[in-house]
């Protein structure tokens, strides 16, 4: 057969997206540094609704938080932003867009119980206050990160638990009473349930709860209960058989919690 031709024209590296740049000549159309600043102030009200200096240090943008005040004050002079104390403790420092603080006013009260929420986030993401905006629970031993492919559970704005990427390591934060313990333990195990059940994940391999064995964890009962099967490295949950013609390409950490598994398969 006829051996391989790269088709690549240009030099090794310069594959990907390019975009055409004014000249050096045409300075008049680069944008100021005042425009810069306002589009990325711009952007971080947008992503967050209320911008607060810790939610900027987290975004590690250059400068910090005092990249951004200036801008952000002269908005609020101008009626295109907000300031107040939108988040207890964090200082007056605090911009909202328009609607924002109304929007959070009508979360203050608890929702009814039929009405509860519980939702999965990347660790990562402006959704997630924890860690940013404001601090993550008071716990001893380990403590959670803001990092790549760490996973949040909040049930009704609070942090009920933190799920590592690597080391499979569940940490809960649950109420000291009943019967919100229980509650909070049922909505654990049913969003780490769904991220199977709905195809996020393919395998996922619980190995342990709060440092420990999750055979010795309060947790134990509900995770049985939300289908996870108790194995010699953690409690297993699986998606259904799929059909022969059908392929999938596992995901990272499908690859991870199947490595981890080969000895018990």
């Amino acid at each position: 057969g006829r051996s391989f031709r790269s088709r690549r024209s240009g030099p090794p590296g310069s594959e990907g997206r390019w975009s055409l740049l004014p000249s050096p000549g045409a300075g008049s159309l680069l944008p100021t540094d005042t425009e810069r600043r306002t589009a990325l102030t711009t952007s971080l009200l947008e992503r967050y609704g209320v911008l607060t200096r810790e939610s900027v240090h987290a975004e590690e943008i250059p400068g910090g938080f005092s990249a951004v005040y200036p801008i952000a004050k002269a908005m609020e002079e101008a009626g295109r932003a907000r300031r107040g104390y939108f988040v207890a403790g964090l200082g007056a420092a605090q911009f909202a867009l328009p609607g924002a603080d109304d929007r959070l006013r009508s979360l203050r009260e608890e929702p009814p119980r039929e009405e509860s929420r519980t939702v999965v986030l990347a660790a990562t993401d402006p959704a997630n206050p924890y860690g940013a905006a404001v601090p993550w629970p008071e716990r001893g031993g380990a403590r959670p990160q803001r990092a790549a492919g760490a996973q949040v559970i909040v049930k009704d704005g609070h942090l009920a638990a933190w799920l590592g990427r690597a080391d499979r390591n569940l940490l809960t934060f649950l109420p000291d009473s009943e019967p919100e313990a229980s509650e909070t333990s049922a909505a654990i195990a049913g969003a780490l349930a769904g991220l199977v059940e709905s195809g996020r994940r393919r395998v996922l391999l619980v190995a342990k709860v709060d440092g420990q064995d999750p055979s010795q964890s309060p947790l134990s009962p509900f995770l049985r209960e939300a289908g996870f099967l108790p194995g010699s490295r953690g409690y297993l949950k699986r998606t259904a058989p799929r059909d022969a013609g059908e392929s999938r390409v596992p995901s990272s950490e499908n690859r991870v919690a199947e490595h981890a598994l080969t000895d018990d398969a």
